[in-house]
């Protein structure tokens, strides 16, 4: 016959156990999972700032209006992908407007003035964008110019050479195929926002899955340390600003398309919001930290917000403060979770 008191006592153990295990195991919050999420801050911001938007007037939440919000976004995202990838180095690339204006004006006289394919015109002003980030990169990483000097200093001779060549003056007569860039519809989605979805994959690709993403990361990390691993610091230095390069061109001659025309005044404001789109993103000013998605929703933040000011009727002039203010709020971020970390 079996002892009851022994019986008695694992049941009441075995009915303790279940317990036991659910008091260990913290239960976190929809919010709080949330802002556990890297990005979950500024999506949170985003999300909250459109419902506003939507609420405060009724030409928000349109669709003319969500199309020209897309392509907005789509341009200074493209910029900021390629910025990324320079800030995740520990490095920053002022050249990014000039560069895109140069490299545009470039191409749209190809288109303008020459018998040449408009896409062979396309793939020659990329194919400069690359030279000039092959510039800067090699002033940073072979003749150890600082990275703010170096940038700065060719993106004065790039934007003085736009002024040289047009005399100030767009170039007009772009063929109207090239429009699709532009101006070209997939379906009901913009073209310049599946380029840049495509450009984010590619580059989330790179990032997360080849031994080269790894090295930008290790990088940014610890340049010494990735010395001493073995890795090509000067090889990677000079590849991030090639590709930024590479995408301030694109995005250059995607307003070429949209525009009809190329503006010399291409560029120039795709600075600041390319930098404050990563750092909302989540990218450290200090390197070795971001992600594509992060940076693709903070300029989504500045596309949205740039478009409220416009539709909520306020002063343009206020818009430059408002940025300001943005990038001041986004260099504290940063401050904050460098400290946390």
């Amino acid at each position: 016959m079996p002892d009851l008191n022994v019986t008695s006592a694992q049941e009441s153990t075995r009915g303790e156990e279940p317990r036991g295990r659910r008091l260990a195991v913290p239960t976190r919050s929809f919010w709080a999972r949330l802002l556990h999420f890297r990005e979950g801050g500024v999506l949170l911001a985003l999300v909250v700032l459109s419902v506003l938007l939507t609420i405060g007037t009724s030409k928000f939440f349109t669709p003319y209006n969500l199309g020209i919000v897309v392509r907005q976004i789509a341009f200074v995202a493209v910029v900021a992908m390629g910025q990324t990838l320079v800030l995740l180095t520990g490095g920053i690339d002022l050249s990014v407007g000039p560069t895109a204006g140069l490299c545009s004006i470039v191409g749209a006289m190809l288109m303008a003035s020459t018998p040449v394919n408009p896409y062979l015109s396309l793939v020659v002003a990329l194919l400069l964008g690359c030279f000039l980030g092959f510039l800067n990169g090699g002033l940073i990483a072979y003749l150890r110019m600082n990275p703010f000097i170096a940038t700065l200093a060719l993106g004065e001779i790039y934007a003085g050479l736009v002024l040289v060549i047009t005399q100030g003056y767009p170039v007009t007569g772009i063929p109207e195929s090239f429009g699709v860039l532009g101006r070209g519809m997939i379906g009901f989605v913009p073209v310049p926002a599946v380029i840049m979805i495509i450009g984010a994959l590619v580059l989330t690709f790179l990032l997360t899955r080849l031994p080269h993403g790894r090295n930008i990361y290790a990088v940014g990390g610890n340049e010494a340390a990735a010395r001493l691993a073995g890795i090509n610091v000067n090889t990677v230095k000079v590849s991030v600003y090639v590709m930024s390069g590479f995408f301030a061109a694109l995005a250059g001659m995607m307003f070429v398309s949209r525009a009809n025309a190329g503006q010399p005044t291409i560029g120039p404001s795709w600075l600041l919001p390319s930098i404050t789109a990563a750092i909302l993103g989540g990218t450290s000013l200090s390197g070795g930290e971001g992600t594509m998605l992060g940076t693709i929703i903070g300029a989504t933040l500045m596309g949205v917000l740039a478009n409220g000011i416009v539709l909520m009727d306020i002063s343009p002039y206020w818009e430059r403060v408002i940025i300001g203010a943005v990038v001041i709020a986004a260099v504290l971020i940063d401050l904050l979770r460098e400290k946390r970390s």
